[in-house]
């Protein structure tokens, strides 16, 4: 089919040579790419010149915004001394050091030693590694499976995509691999029963974890991971109370808890940590995104001693610990993390965020009452609006009418950028978004929500 409008010459070339992830590629032909040129702010700019308010932090990690000239120099300067070097063989670099020593300091829970990555997928990845590793070395060697939980998302790595828990990121990718289980997804509003409390719906969702814990054999099973808010999967917040009421189940079967922290951590929640705003009591953490307000790819593990001393036992009799990435603790990126950190605490990020969140809740609270809107849900400084067919019954649209993604659409034109997850608008602007512009933020989405209503009651999508 050909384009409605025609290509300029970027996205004819961009259609010709990029394959591009998370896309119907076989529409791609129709509508080309939004080519974006540069960022200045909370704005980005696209080939031809228009604006738009980047309301997702590109992907929930540009967290200082773009352009910022203090993560430019620290850029620069690292580049000009030393642009690259690895961490393999007992080699280190000042900034790897650096950065780890920050991570430890601002950890939640008591922190040995950090692993760095490339990426959050990666991360994750290597969560797997290390546990089947630690068990090992404990000489618990059928103790491997990894519970994680539906709506989940926590990479597209062959195991990583695995733990995720949604189904678009299975099909046709022959995943998930064994080992991996997926407990039940803690939304309360759309899997609660009717006539069910909150608090019965988490006892509910602690007693489903035990019964598959307890099914599948707690001696098979290493560790459980989770987002503290369900980032990808629809920005969904757990009940409350529902950490505190897995935690001593996980405890008594000898199961790790995995914390990824890679969309929750550095401030996006209301807290240092997604784990301290939602109490939850980690094991070991992931980290990603906002380690280094995404200006270079990075991640990191962290491992608390009593662990990473099970990595030196295993060590000590294979030879050797044979796990690393090339670009695992790139100079670049940790130079750019240990500047991150620094501007979130002299710049008082944390109190920005703070400041902005009765405004966000206020805004995100109004727009509950759409018709269109099922539920507001959000934590800190990122929210979700669940979109529905009938308000009362919480009935869905079909998947195929792509409702929400009408919605972002209509907010393109409109000049912001949000993104569809399924029928949930997710909203995650730079920590740094003014009040001003985050009303802008919601002015737009409000008017592209009126505009999605609209061609829903023209084409009849209620049904």
């Amino acid at each position: 089919m050909a384009p409605t409008v025609p290509l300029t010459n970027v996205q004819q070339r961009d259609i010709d040579a990029v394959l591009h992830p998370y896309t119907p590629l076989h529409k791609l032909k129709e509508t080309g790419a939004l080519v974006v040129e540069r960022g200045e702010g909370v704005f980005i700019y696209d080939t031809q010149g228009n604006e738009y308010i980047e309301g997702m932090s590109g992907l929930w990690c540009a967290g200082l915004g773009f352009g910022d000239q203090e993560l430019i120099e620290a850029a620069t300067e690292q580049l000009k001394t030393l642009p690259y070097y690895h961490l393999f063989a007992a080699r280190g670099t000042e900034p790897a050091i650096e950065l780890a020593e920050k991570l430890k300091e601002l950890a939640p829970v008591p922190i040995s030693k950090v692993f760095f990555t490339s990426s959050g997928s990666e991360a994750n990845d290597t969560q797997v590694k290390l546990a089947w590793y630690y068990n090992n070395a404990r000489g618990k060697p059928k103790k491997k499976k990894i519970i994680s939980r539906n709506k989940a998302y926590h990479g597209v790595t062959i195991m990583s995509a695995s733990l995720t828990g949604l189904p678009g990121n299975h099909d046709g990718f022959d995943l998930p691999v064994d080992g991996v289980l997926h407990a039940d997804c803690p939304h309360y509003y759309r899997y609660g029963l009717e006539g069910e409390s909150e608090a019965e719906f988490t006892a509910r969702m602690a007693s489903s974890l035990r019964e598959l814990i307890e099914r599948e054999d707690p001696d098979t099973i290493a560790a459980m991971i989770a987002e503290p808010v369900m980032g990808a999967g629809g920005v969904v917040t757990p009940p409350e109370g529902y950490f505190a009421a897995i935690k001593p189940i996980l405890d008594e079967y000898d199961i790790m808890l995995i914390d990824d922290e890679v969309i929750n951590g550095f401030c996006r929640t209301g807290n240092w940590w997604g784990c301290q705003t939602h109490d939850m009591v980690p094991t070991t953490i992931s980290a990603a995104k906002q380690l280094t307000a995404a200006y270079a790819p990075l991640g990191a593990v962290m491992v608390p001693e009593e662990i990473y001393q099970g990595y030196v036992d295993h060590s000590a009799q294979l030879g050797t610990f044979g796990h690393g990435f090339t670009y695992g603790g790139h100079p670049l990126g940790c130079a750019l993390g240990v500047k991150a950190i620094e501007i979130y605490h002299k710049r008082d990020i944390l109190g920005h965020v703070r400041g902005l969140m009765p405004l966000f809740e206020k805004r995100m609270m109004a727009l509950a009452d759409h018709p269109l809107v099922g539920e507001a849900r959000l934590s800190g400084l990122v929210g979700g609006l669940e979109l529905v067919a009938d308000k009362e019954t919480k009935r869905s649209f079909a998947p195929a009418q792509g409702v929400a993604a009408k919605t972002s659409a209509f907010l393109e034109k409109r000049g912001a950028i949000l993104r569809p997850l399924g029928d949930t608008i997710a909203l995650c602007p730079p920590m740094i978004i003014r009040e001003d512009e985050l009303n802008t933020l919601f002015d737009r989405l409000e008017a592209a929500l009126d505009d999605t209503e609209a061609v829903v009651a023209k084409e009849g999508l209620r049904g």
